[in-house]
């Protein structure tokens, strides 16, 4: 008890269910060290564990492998997609390098010199021939070689496929070292070649030929916004004459502004949206191979351009896209512009060259007939509002636009108005037309109606009378019957008395001759001979007879009615659908006049 209360033996937790009451017996008599608890086997564990972590691992390297055919797949058809749309890029860059060949062949070929001193076509035509022979040459130097090269390697791989590997190694390193030769050449060539198209992209900038160039918007800034025409017009109205040079100053003003705020947005966003020159046209090429009818576009342009510019992130693709989107907007605002700047400026010219001209012939008017200044006032006032109409006019197109549209409404619902109106009075019309056709059909029913009845009401007065006489000759016909019957019955009772004495001396006289023979009952129920022979030949007639019975006519009494004839014929000639053949045919008689049990009583 002393050592149970100093707590040196561990205390047994009681905090249990009532369904582990055994299990907490026998834990309390065998202890807790006792055989609940076993030892781990860390060997099994061990080799369990192993095993599965063999299997997580394969299980890991499937999955990796088929990520990689997943990639693989998806990068594949990838490829197919851009080899499909730079194959149908090729053909049109094709064509577009022999059109471009042959307008060049073509100009150099219409050109003539004016004369012998006209050396600048001589000379072009000289260069001409140099940049041929420059061309030559190059091919012969570079493009040449590759495809010797290339020859030279097949043939060899021809005669080496028989040999061994061993045998030719020293041949394969003379061959790497003449292909990476080439290629250096080739590189070099490249270098050269680029270096060539700076200096001359160089000079091309120099001699400004930029602003000429289709893409690049080319905003023409007037000095003089008042045409020299209307600035210099003899003009016998001054007022006039301001006025219109006040029109356009103010047209020139309103469009120098549109065209200041354009070219503020064209500054802000550089031609080549921060980007270098020759990115930025590879940028531009490439998305320009991607358009709206190859499927999955956008998706294939992003995937491309991120192979041509791995150094850069689908954001700055996206993000440079944009700008040179909003960079080719601005430039169409500003081809728009200008039209209409060149357009409205056109346009004012006209009018103002008419007015000028409408201003001439008053005054030569005011002075042909020596009118006052009041007169001179009124046609300045006239010729003022005339212009200052014209300026109205432009204001004045969307609220005539927005009138003709509502007036044009206003016809619309009133048409369909009518329409209704007209559909509804129709109806009406329809329903008057049915409403008597109705009453007329109820009237016709009617009197039809009242017909059959007084033809039921006859029809049964004859039926009536038809059956009293029908009574009569029944009770007539039942009389005569019985008297026939009594008479048969008579003659009936004679006969079989007659019968009963010729029986009588009949049996007498088979008796005097009777013949007394053996009983043989299989020859009195047998067939006789004769009645085999009956039977053999009706199975053989039958046997030889058709299979049943055709009651119709044969094809030549078919043949041999006039009416099948005529029809026939009237066929063959193509006449049959005539009312001409309808009615002959009509008129036709049959061979044999029908029976008259077949006539019909009844009138349709």
């Amino acid at each position: 008890m002393d050592q149970i209360s100093g707590g040196n033996l561990p205390r047994f937790i009681t905090s249990y269910r009532a369904q582990e009451a055994e299990k907490l017996t026998l834990r309390m008599k065998n202890g807790v060290g006792g055989p609940m608890y076993k030892l781990a086997e860390y060997e099994t564990l061990q080799a369990f564990v192993d095993a599965r972590r063999r299997e997580y691992h394969l299980i890991g390297q499937k999955v990796q492998k088929t990520c990689c055919a997943a990639k693989a797949t998806k990068e594949n058809s990838l490829l197919r997609q851009h080899r499909q749309v730079w194959s149908r890029e090729c053909p049109r860059l094709q064509k577009a390098e022999e059109q471009a060949e042959d307008d060049i062949r073509d100009f150099f070929n219409e050109i003539k010199p004016s004369d012998i001193t006209d050396t600048a076509v001589f000379l072009l035509q000289k260069y001409r021939q140099s940049l041929e022979m420059e061309r030559k040459a190059f091919r012969i130097a570079t493009v040449v070689p590759l495809y010797q090269l290339k020859d030279d390697l097949c043939i060899r791989l021809g005669k080496m496929e028989d040999q061994q590997l061993n045998d030719c190694v020293s041949d394969w390193e003379q061959v790497k070292q003449q292909i990476n030769s080439v290629k250096d050449q080739q590189m070099d060539v490249i270098a050269k070649l680029n270096a060539e198209y700076q200096d001359i992209e160089q000079e091309i900038k120099d001699l400004g030929f930029e602003k000429y160039y289709i893409g690049t918007p080319y905003i023409v800034v007037r000095s003089e916004t008042i045409p020299e025409g209307v600035l210099n017009a003899d003009c016998p109205y001054p007022e006039l004459k301001d006025s219109l040079i006040q029109a356009f100053q103010s047209l020139s003003e309103k469009f120098q502004d549109k065209f200041q705020t354009l070219t503020k947005q064209l500054q802000e966003n550089d031609t080549f949206c921060d980007w270098s020159p020759d990115d930025h046209q590879r940028f531009q090429f490439t998305v320009s191979l991607y358009t709206h009818d190859v499927p999955n576009y956008k998706a294939l342009c992003i995937d491309m351009l991120q192979r041509q510019f791995p150094d850069r992130t689908r954001l700055d693709l996206l993000q440079h896209g944009r700008s040179c989107d909003m960079h080719r907007f601005i430039q169409k605002q500003i081809r728009v512009v200008t039209h209409q700047w060149q357009r409205d400026t056109q346009e004012l010219l006209d009018r103002a060259l008419d007015t000028l001209q409408e201003a001439k012939h008053a005054h030569q008017e005011e002075l042909e007939h020596h009118r006052d200044r009041q007169h001179q006032q009124d046609i300045c006032l006239h010729l003022r509002e005339k212009l200052q109409q014209w300026r109205a006019q432009q204001e004045e197109v969307a609220k005539l636009e927005a009138a003709i549209a509502a007036r044009r409404q206003e016809e619309e619902e009133e048409r369909l108005k009518r329409e209704q109106e007209k559909e509804a009075a129709m109806r009406f019309h329809q329903k008057e037309k049915l409403r008597l056709f109705y009453l007329k059909q109820q009237r016709r029913r009617e009197l039809l109606e009242e017909r059959d009845q007084k033809a039921l009401a006859a029809l049964r007065s004859e039926m009536e009378e038809q059956a009293r006489r029908d009574r009569e000759r029944v009770l007539f016909r039942a009389d005569v019957l019985q008297k026939r019957t009594r008479e048969r019955e008579k003659q009936e009772l004679e006969q079989q008395r007659e019968e009963r004495e010729r029986h009588d001396r009949l049996e007498a006289l088979r008796k005097q001759v009777e013949v007394v023979a053996e009983a043989d009952p299989e020859r009195m129920m047998a067939d006789t001979k004769a009645w085999r022979s009956r039977c053999l030949s009706e199975k053989e007639f039958e046997l030889q007879r058709p299979l049943y019975s055709i009651n119709t006519y044969t094809d030549k009494q078919i043949v041999s009615d006039p009416r099948v004839r005529a029809e026939q014929a009237f066929r063959e000639a193509g006449v049959h659908q005539n009312q001409y053949a309808k009615e002959a045919l009509s008129q036709i008689k049959p061979p044999k006049p029908p029976r008259r049990d077949t006539k019909s009583t009844l009138q349709f």
